[in-house]
């Protein structure tokens, strides 16, 4: 599960929105161009969607082909502009089984492309699989190395990266290493991690290692003020418990529980498209969890029943103890050595996968060693819109995502 490709809501006021096209337009026209985006992108009907669409780029989207790297070939696609590349950003989505292929993140992809952006889509088999290990990153670096050498994709040797979730953290650790320091044009992480050790502590806890009052007042994030500590998401646990099953119960049970958790997470996964099918899918981890011996009946059933409360105790001395763990400079950001290229970091106010507070530590690491941006939005959350638009909201992303433009 990722950030929604839209970053607000549906039930946004038409008037706010065209009264800053308007501004923005006034303004000038490539702020006209970044609200624009954010329009398409909010998939908003009436009025907001006819002004925007007067800057849609029209753009081909590309069949699926493989993409080369050491741990084999992986699916991508291409959504090619109009009017030819300037620049082209790789586009990694986050936890999700469908990868390349799922309808947010196309949806984003088609309108990164109509923004006038060429968008190469990749998805890590790993994270298909909704486990989160260095593979990922070494997957994003080889796809970084192949595209920066293809000129219909980077006629100046540079790519983009925009990873979602924990993409997110993975591109920066990725545009951090020396094979391709020099061929990162900018990375943007879409609601992601500083420190992965960090995030299970807090999917297991609840708790943020770290100030929070002194968080809201960093001066490296548009918005830092806002940050606040929100009850973690079930999905997140499942997640944890599926990347520690191997330490939860014993060898012969590992391959079963994972089975059941893997079901759980894609019949989540399924419930923000076809709500009929996650209910079957749910209905049937239920049942599964009563063929499972002890200990992994009673945490399947923890999973089914989403009760965070007593799985996350189970966990959280185990997810601890990883924070030495070897891999873990290729999982953190904060851990790697940092890019070269400018880090853009957007991040929902209530994320309860990774919490919004990641994004304003981070940027406090990288403070002065690279160029960073930072902004936290009322307008998106790690999986759902729950806030309508204020015109400072809109503002503040419409900045934010004139400055990707930029690059």
């Amino acid at each position: 599960m990722y950030h929604s490709a839209v970053p607000f809501s549906r039930r946004a006021k038409a008037a706010t929105v065209v009264a800053l096209l308007a501004l923005g337009g006034w303004l000038a026209l490539p702020y006209f161009d970044a609200l624009s985006f954010i329009v398409r992108a909010a998939d908003l009907p009436g009025a907001p969607a006819t002004v925007a669409s007067w800057r849609a780029s029209a753009f081909t989207r590309e069949a699926i082909f493989q993409v080369p790297t050491r741990t084999g070939d992986v699916p991508a696609r291409f959504y090619r502009p109009a009017g030819g590349v300037r620049r082209t950003v790789l586009l990694m989505p986050g936890v999700h089984r469908d990868g390349i292929t799922e309808a947010r993140l196309v949806g984003l992809a088609e309108d990164l492309a109509a923004t006038g952006f060429g968008v190469l889509t990749i998805a890590a088999p790993d994270l298909q699989k909704f486990k989160i290990t260095p593979q990922v990153t070494d997957v994003i670096e080889d796809a970084v190395i192949w595209a920066s050498a293809q000129k219909q994709y980077a006629p100046d040797g540079k790519v983009g990266l925009l990873g979602i979730s924990f993409s997110g953290g993975l591109s920066i650790v990725a545009a951090g290493r020396s094979s391709i320091r020099d061929h990162v044009a900018f990375v943007l992480s879409f609601g992601g991690h500083g420190d992965l050790a960090r995030v299970m502590h807090y999917l297991c806890s609840g708790q943020v290692l770290g100030n929070l009052e002194r968080a809201k007042q960093s001066s490296a994030v548009v918005g830092a003020a806002q940050v606040g500590l929100h009850p973690p998401h079930d999905y997140g646990v499942a997640v944890v418990l599926l990347s520690l099953a191997d330490r939860v119960v014993p060898a012969d049970q590992v391959a079963a529980l994972s089975r059941g958790i893997d079901g759980f997470l894609l019949a989540s996964s399924l419930a923000l498209t076809d709500q009929a099918a996650a209910l079957t899918v749910f209905d049937e981890m239920k049942t599964y969890a009563d063929t499972l011996p002890e200990p992994s009946r009673t945490l399947m059933t923890y999973v089914n029943e989403r009760a965070v409360d007593k799985l996350g105790p189970i966990l959280l001395p185990i997810a601890d103890g990883l924070k030495d763990y070897p891999g873990m400079p290729a999982l953190s950001a904060e851990r790697a050595p940092a890019p070269l290229a400018p880090v853009l970091l957007l991040h929902g106010v209530d994320d309860n996968v990774i919490p919004s507070m990641e994004t304003v530590l981070l940027a406090e690491h990288l403070r002065g060693t690279v160029q960073v941006t930072g902004l936290l939005s009322g307008l998106i959350t790690h999986a759902e819109v729950n806030r309508a638009p204020s015109p400072t909201e809109v503002w503040r992303l419409m900045r934010f995502w004139r400055e990707i433009m930029d690059r």
